[in-house]
């Protein structure tokens, strides 16, 4: 039986978002793995081209792809990806899910202006704390249109309302200092999927970019047993 992999990326975001994750699958199956970037999200052009229908429609198109290739589908989507792959699990027989710092409840503003802050002091000096992403969203912040950050909130309230009717299998993975996606929202999918089986792993230390967190492995180990199991 022959397995595939969508990777679905989060909102300003792309393919590096996952990549860790991405990597540790290649390394460890045989499974076919695709990462779309969704419309506008490529740097060069930035979002004023993206859209909440023409986001989902890419992925979409990409898991019917999979779908005639492959026998089993997996889909895996980063923050506003996570929301995206649960609408996919609602309109397509999926295999499993997995739910990574998944975006389902809003945005925390007190983290971000505190972020911002640090952004500003730092880019003044053309300096960004140690192993973090400041520096993009420094760009995130100076680049991202007012328009594509309601394309954003479309997808949260296109799904919001139908998170009981998820019925996939699901793992969700979030990091406990995540300062864009509150903590809490994890425990609020985990309440509300209907999902017979579900799984919720927490990263004590993990920040929105769970995929870079310093204990990734032991979760990555942790999913793919979740994902390999029949």
């Amino acid at each position: 039986m022959t397995t595939g992999v969508l990777f679905v990326h989060g909102f300003t975001g792309g393919p590096f978002e996952v990549a860790p994750f991405r990597q540790y699958l290649k390394l460890h199956t045989d499974w076919k793995i695709v990462v779309p970037v969704l419309p506008g999200h490529e740097l060069d052009r930035g979002l004023q081209e993206g859209s909440a229908a023409s986001w989902i429609m890419a992925a979409e198109l990409e898991l019917q792809r999979l779908m005639k290739e492959t026998d089993r589908v997996i889909v895996i989507g980063f923050s506003m990806g996570g929301l995206i792959a649960m609408y996919l699990s609602l309109r397509y027989p999926i295999d499993k899910l997995v739910l990574l710092s998944a975006a389902a409840k809003y945005i925390s503003p007190r983290i971000l202006l505190k972020d911002a802050r640090i952004m500003m002091k730092s880019s003044k000096r053309h300096r960004y704390p140690a192993d973090s992403f400041y520096h993009l969203y420094n760009y995130k912040l100076m680049h991202t249109p007012v328009r594509a950050t309601l394309e954003f909130l479309k997808v949260v309230r296109l799904v919001r309302p139908y998170h009981h009717v998820v019925q996939t299998p699901v793992c969700i993975v979030q990091g406990k200092r995540d300062g864009i996606v509150p903590a809490a929202t994890a425990d609020l999918l985990f309440e509300q999927l209907g999902s017979d089986e579900k799984h919720l792993i927490y990263s004590e230390h993990g920040k929105h970019h769970i995929c870079y967190s310093d204990d990734r492995n032991e979760w990555f180990s942790r999913v793919l047993s979740f994902l390999s199991k029949d």
